[in-house]
């Protein structure tokens, strides 16, 4: 039917609701499909809970609760200088540039320079952070690890400053 004000679904596509417990002519009235007595035939009876075992107690009430994940902490990308191989000799290499070559997605806080892998090329790579061996291989090919300091230590220091 290609008549737009006369559209409706194919037969059998649509069904009506089962209406529960609306008396015994219905076919689900008086127990309305819950059976006879127990647990399940009770209102507050939902035992398809996640961790329901049967009334036993739950495993993750048994184990031991250890540590402590702080929900502040700094979440840290991390990147190998051999990944630094896709840029040209002598670029600057920044958290813009590496978003452009798709070597970082999503969101961070930090990023860390790692040193697996070999890097042939002169880069000015800027990083909140580098490891020891990132720095030496970054300086043994001819190029400079320049470390930006993270958004929120200096919101801190221009705050401690301002206080005193």
């Amino acid at each position: 039917m290609d008549i737009l004000s006369k559209l409706q679904a194919p037969e059998g596509a649509t069904k009506e609701r089962t209406r529960v417990g609306r008396g015994v002519g219905s076919g689900l009235g008086k127990t309305a499909g819950r059976g006879q007595k127990g647990q399940k035939a009770r209102s507050t009876g939902n035992i398809n809970k996640k961790h329901f075992q049967g009334g036993q107690t739950p495993i993750q009430r048994r184990l031991p609760k250890r540590g402590f994940r702080n929900p502040l902490a700094d979440k840290v990308a991390n990147l190998n200088v051999g990944d630094l191989e896709v840029f040209d000799g002598g670029a600057e290499v920044n958290l813009e540039s590496l978003r452009d070559k798709r070597l970082l997605r999503g969101r961070f806080d930090q990023l860390k320079i790692l040193g697996d892998g070999d890097l042939s090329k002169a880069l000015t790579v800027t990083a909140h952070r580098f490891s020891k061996s990132a720095i030496a291989k970054i300086e043994k090919a001819g190029g400079k690890a320049v470390v930006i300091a993270p958004r929120h230590a200096t919101e801190t220091k221009a705050e401690t400053t301002s206080a005193s």
